[in-house]
């Protein structure tokens, strides 16, 4: 039996980019930044099917809300009142916790707790807490960012991003960094493992017993990593890295090493390598923007994984245990996938400094 025809949807260009900004709101407005990326997919002329398919939802789902926002357009996004108490909280108190979130702060503190807010509003904690779910506030939480200063910022941010959207052809793209003072860290006492409903537990203080560097060059189309231990960070071993990463790499292939501005790195020594390996190429990321550097989400992985909860008697252990870490990554390699172009970064990048730079700062 054929189904029922769907309504064909079409956005102006503000619905599109409000419904862009809900989109991108993830855990601070899940539900509409959910229903906000079905009418997208549904305005880019996927069926309910597809849209399901690929947001993971019922067909049923997709044209409940593909209906009520042809009906009601943006409106027609948020919830309809249910049946229940009556509302108790007044419009001058909701605005009241917003307003006293975004603009004051308590005397003595940085920031409201539920229970100090509410005691000045005159609510309870847990309708504070609704509120800020509602408005995607969270006081107790903080981002650090830095903006940075290289003249250069545009041209090296479009230089490196193309290198991972549209790499050069008979050419392999390394993603280079050093990690350097790994620690060696053994507890005090003995980890006490895991048990039905008691979490792994260990002491808080612990012996240290050296420190070793990591040199990674991670091969972002095919997700391997080259990985060399090292006592030291200095410029010639840096240099014998990149003497590794070239004998490494299969004959004829030029290769583009995407690393940072650390001063080992345009050093006389490393100056001299290149000159004789002229099918190296060094492309520098911007200053203060490690977060384009591909092999700085390796690293994540590494220490969330391999490191954070890990135990080492000695630096040999560590050594032994950093060589199976590589050994057994580059046995399931999979590459990241970088998702922004270069256009897109930038504008960000802009919005941000906007932001920032209004009579406030």
């Amino acid at each position: 039996m054929a189904g029922k025809p769907r309504r064909p949807l079409t956005l102006s260009v503000d619905e599109r980019r409000t419904l862009q900004g809900w989109a991108t709101r993830g855990k601070t407005a899940q539900v509409l930044a959910h229903r906000s990326r079905i009418i997208l997919l549904c305005a880019d002329g996927l069926d309910n099917t597809a849209v399901a398919r690929r947001l993971g939802v019922t067909r049923d789902t997709v044209g409940k809300w593909r209906n009520r926002f042809i009906d009601r357009r943006l409106d027609g996004l948020g919830d309809e009142p249910r049946p229940g108490a009556p509302r108790t909280l007044t419009d001058a108190q909701v605005e009241e916790v917003v307003v006293r979130t975004l603009e004051e702060v308590p005397e003595g503190a940085t920031h409201w707790s539920r229970r100090e807010l509410a005691a000045r509003v005159g609510i309870s904690a847990s309708s504070v807490r609704r509120i800020w779910r509602a408005f995607g506030l969270q006081p107790h939480l903080v981002e650090e960012f830095k903006i940075s200063t290289d003249p250069l910022l545009i041209d090296k941010i479009r230089d490196v991003v193309g290198l991972y959207l549209s790499p050069p052809e008979h050419a392999v793209v390394l993603s280079v960094d050093e990690k350097p003072h790994i620690q060696a860290i053994e507890r005090s006492a003995p980890v006490l493992p895991m048990m039905p409903g008691t979490p792994e537990r260990r002491s808080h203080d612990y012996h240290r017993h050296g420190t070793i560097d990591l040199f990674a060059a991670l091969n972002v189309a095919t997700g391997k990593v080259i990985g060399k231990l090292s006592a030291q960070h200095r410029a010639v071993d840096f240099r014998d890295f990149l003497d590794e990463i070239f004998h490494h790499v299969e004959p004829g292939l030029e290769i583009h090493v995407i690393c940072d501005n650390l001063s080992t790195h345009k050093a006389p020594v490393v100056h001299k390598w290149l000159l004789a390996h002229p099918t190296v190429h060094l492309h520098f990321t911007p200053t203060y923007s490690s977060w384009i550097n591909q092999v700085e989400r390796w690293f994540a992985e590494l220490q969330r994984r391999r490191l954070d909860r890990g135990v080492f008697c000695s630096l040999d252990e560590l050594t032994r245990a950093l060589q199976e870490w590589l050994k057994h990554w580059n046995e399931n390699a999979r590459p990241f996938t970088w998702t922004k172009d270069a256009d897109q970064i930038i504008g960000a990048i802009g919005r941000y400094c906007a932001r920032i730079s209004g009579p406030g700062h």
